[in-house]
């Protein structure tokens, strides 16, 4: 990702109002809606997903540590090296290259990863084929950093190319798929150019004074998406993270973060996306943080916008404190997990939940079991997330409200000490003809007063529906 650890990024949106927005922050009034047709109809089949799996998964599990980010020599704190080689950073890199070397995830099994986000109610996953570090986790022809390479232990495995057996995996469970991709590869001669150390995350040299380079960094960017679209099967979504490589022109100077972007950094992709489209027809381009015709939906990074957005939006965030592996991850309870998924989606949103492999090429058994929780809820609740529409005035107080067709939702968030539905409650809308609470088929008495309604909840459903993240109230 293209942000903080969590727990420093936590830290300073406390410390600093207005800073956890500096790599989230979207003005949907510069959105360009698509005008290819079949573009248009993908985003509407993804915008009825509402929630879908991201993967962050390369040599740097092994070590447990931040993704790609401590190999950036910038003074900030996800930045951190550690280790024996950290005092010196052309140890640390050929250190943590080498890494390459021993990544061997022999128990990688990507149709049970499959199984279990079908089960907890996914629709769509995003994989991380190539991160800031430049390490691919498919089969590229442009380089040998890859896990395919004879130099990786990994490469004799039948199921090496870990990028197509993933997506082959969840499209048989009828997903949608997409390839996150970084723009910035880090351990490229052409962005990192051999002949100047890097200075930070942008590219060394100045691509105006040294347009060969760039020019080959940029068909070299090109190339290893063109692989991606072909031969890797059928494709919804090209994410492309690392929004600081992008044209000088569309740098932002009210966002902190993008003021430092020292050179113009365009790769063209209005060539990289049509020829993308020409292998897949229809296909999103998500070029975050890049506002225009290539950012086919927003991406607020772990937080979820204040307010309903009209826009096609997902908020990307960890089930955990990291995007990439800890050995010891400290996951959301699934109260919060499940809260989280209402509130996005009454907002307008969708939810893509990042869930990190390691080394071995497993989750944590907490991340299945966490999936399981929100999946046993959604089978009861599913028709107040699945194929809605926000409705006015979206959230209030512990409301959220969605509608399908003439049915209306209201989602009751409870605080963590309410385990039991009030005996009475006031609805801020009131029913037309019939009240239910999904869960029970008990029809419930009410009274309307004015717009709002008096409800009673009977002990026997109070308890039936005990210590559920969300209660939520069907309006028909």
């Amino acid at each position: 990702m293209k942000r903080s650890h969590l727990s420093l990024w936590l830290a300073l949106a406390v410390s600093i109002p207005g800073l956890a927005q500096q790599h989230s922050e979207q003005k949907h009034d510069k959105y360009v809606w698509p005008t290819d047709e079949q573009v248009r109809k993908k985003l509407g089949t993804w915008q009825t997903a509402k929630f879908g799996l991201l993967m962050h998964w390369g040599t740097y599990s092994q070590r447990g540590i931040v993704e790609s980010w401590s190999l950036c020599p910038e003074d900030e704190g996800w930045c951190e090296r550690k280790g024996p080689t950290a005092q010196n950073w052309f140890e640390y890199r050929k250190g943590y290259e080498a890494l390459q070397t021993t990544f061997n995830p022999v128990r990688f099994n990507p149709d049970r990863w499959a199984d279990a986000a079908r089960k907890a109610g996914m629709k769509y996953m995003i994989f991380t084929t190539k991160h800031h570090d430049g390490f691919c986790m498919f089969d590229t022809k442009q380089t040998d950093y890859k896990i395919t390479s004879t130099r990786s232990p990994f490469a004799t495995n039948p199921r090496s190319n870990v990028t197509k057996e993933i997506l082959q995996a969840f499209r048989q469970q009828d997903f949608l798929v997409g390839t996150y991709f970084s723009k910035p590869d880090w351990h490229n001669e052409h962005y990192w150019w051999p002949y100047f150390p890097p200075k930070d995350r942008n590219v060394n040299y100045d691509p105006k004074k040294y347009p060969k380079e760039w020019s080959q960094f940029k068909e070299f960017t090109y190339n290893q998406i063109q692989e991606l679209m072909t031969d890797y099967g059928k494709v919804d979504i090209l994410w492309l993270d690392g929004g600081w490589v992008r044209p000088f022109n569309t740098i932002d100077s009210t966002i902190s973060w993008q003021r430092t972007i020292p050179y113009n950094q365009d790769i063209d992709m209005a060539r990289i996306a049509a020829d993308a489209r020409k292998k897949q027809p229809g296909l999103l381009v998500v070029d975050r943080t890049v506002s225009g015709e290539f950012e086919n939906y927003v991406t607020p990074e772990q937080q979820i916008p204040d307010q309903y957005m009209p826009i096609p939006w997902e908020t990307c965030m960890t089930m955990g404190d990291s995007w990439s592996y800890i050995p010891k991850e400290n996951f959301k309870p699934t109260r919060k997990l499940v809260q989280t998924l209402v509130d996005v989606v009454a907002k307008n949103g969708n939810l893509l939940l990042n869930i990190a492999p390691g080394p071995d090429g497993e989750w944590h058994e907490e991340a299945y079991s966490r999936l399981a929780e929100i999946g046993t809820w959604l089978t009861v609740n599913g028709e107040s997330i699945y194929n809605t529409k926000p409705l006015a005035p979206y959230r209030q107080g512990k409301w959220a409200f969605t509608q399908r067709d003439a049915t209306t939702y209201l989602s009751y968030m409870p605080e963590e000490s309410e385990k039991q539905l009030p005996a009475s409650l006031t609805l801020p809308l009131a029913p037309g003809k019939s009240l239910t609470l999904l869960g029970t088929k008990q029809p419930l008495k009410w009274k309307k007063n004015g717009q709002e309604a008096q409800v009673v909840i009977p002990e026997k459903v109070r308890q039936q529906l005990a210590n559920q993240p969300v209660w939520v109230f069907k309006l028909g």
